[in-house]
């Protein structure tokens, strides 16, 4: 499907063939995840060029779909070789992730080849997921869902922030985790207003913290916020955390097939700016998440007339945070099905105080 997908790009494109050097690319049309090295694809053959350290698993990858080619110092020509094969001449490559320098090295490589940009081509085909990649960003959601209720007995005012960090990436991996999904964020006391606060060697202190992370399964990622407290909250902080948990599920509530992406963060921002806390929310609500962290669409204001569609998976996570005091963010993802808009995250994210 997905080498269809590509095909009917290029076919739009009158290219012959196009050149991923992206290993997000890579592995997206291929399955195999591996570096130095190239996934070309034609109108009607696929090629994986690799070095002698992948060589072996590319083979047993490839399951008869793309035809294997030893990258060497004997083999200087693999690429034009490659090309030629499938009768190639107008080819495409990822300007948007070659430098200028392997751009030059391309083409003296492919010297007799007329090279062409596909701009966001590639990209814009991972915008709609298919049930199998939802089905592996739902696995990596649980395995960080497991990895939270895990940390959630073991928080203390003697744990660093680093060192919550470390035991979420920890049991992720424990659970399947390929990888953490970006970087883990598990911030405490006044750093909750830093949105993209980094984890530091501090102990945790008591009040409102932040943990944003996520898990990756077959390259696809997931992500989720939850904000806790570690003592008793006052009033001011049940205040500002009933407010965001109340602009998440008006946000959730809206994310539907076919709602306008700037209205859905409208549904969510109104009751933040409503409750006093204007100015407080300074990012979009929510993005798309698939092999990348953040990918299309964006639920946000600056997006009006873009809708969400079937095969998307988005995140919705307003925030509030007053600046040097304390913050809050609460996150979930939906997909948009056949069946309807579908909460990945299962988790809880009633108030919890520790």
């Amino acid at each position: 499907m997905k080498l269809k997908k590509i095909r009917e790009k290029l076919s739009e494109a009158s290219l012959d063939a196009v050149i991923l050097t992206n290993t997000v690319s890579q592995r997206y049309i291929s399955g195999f995840n591996f570096t130095d090295g190239y996934v070309v694809v034609g109108l009607s053959e696929a090629a994986i060029l690799a070095d002698f350290r992948y060589i072996e698993a590319a083979r047993a990858s490839s399951g008869g779909r793309f035809k294997v080619v030893l990258l060497s110092r004997e083999n200087k020509n693999a690429l034009a070789d490659t090309l030629s094969s499938m009768g190639a001449k107008k080819v495409g490559f990822e300007d948007r992730f070659v430098t200028c320098a392997a751009l030059e090295t391309m083409k003296k490589k492919l010297d007799g080849f007329e090279l062409l940009p596909v701009g966001s081509a590639v990209d814009d085909l991972r915008e709609f997921k298919t049930a199998e990649e939802v089905e592996c960003i739902t696995k990596a959601q649980r395995i960080a869902e497991e990895a939270l209720r895990g940390v959630l007995g073991i928080i203390s005012d003697k744990m660093t922030e680093i060192e919550l960090a470390a035991e979420l990436e920890y049991r992720m991996r424990r659970a399947g985790s390929e990888e953490p999904a970006f970087q883990t964020i598990a911030i405490s006391g006044a750093k909750t207003s830093l949105p993209h606060g980094e984890p530091s060697g501090k102990k945790l202190e008591r009040g409102f913290i932040t943990m944003d992370f996520g898990a990756t399964v077959n390259g696809y990622r997931s992500d989720m916020t939850r904000t806790v407290v570690l003592g008793r909250a006052d009033e001011e902080m049940k205040k500002l955390y009933g407010t965001v948990l109340a602009a998440q599920r008006a946000g959730l509530e809206a994310a539907l097939e076919g709602a306008d992406c700037a209205a859905v963060d409208k549904a969510a921002r109104d009751i933040i700016d409503d409750a006093g806390y204007r100015g407080c929310f300074g990012h979009s609500l929510g993005h798309g998440v698939g092999m990348y962290i953040h990918e299309a669409p964006s639920l946000s204001p600056a997006c009006p007339g873009k809708y969400l569609k079937k095969g998307h998976v988005v995140t919705v996570e307003p925030g509030i945070y007053v600046e040097g005091k304390y913050g809050c963010r609460i996150e979930d993802m939906v997909a948009i099905t056949e069946n309807g808009a579908v909460d990945i995250t299962e988790i809880e994210k009633e108030l919890i105080e520790l």
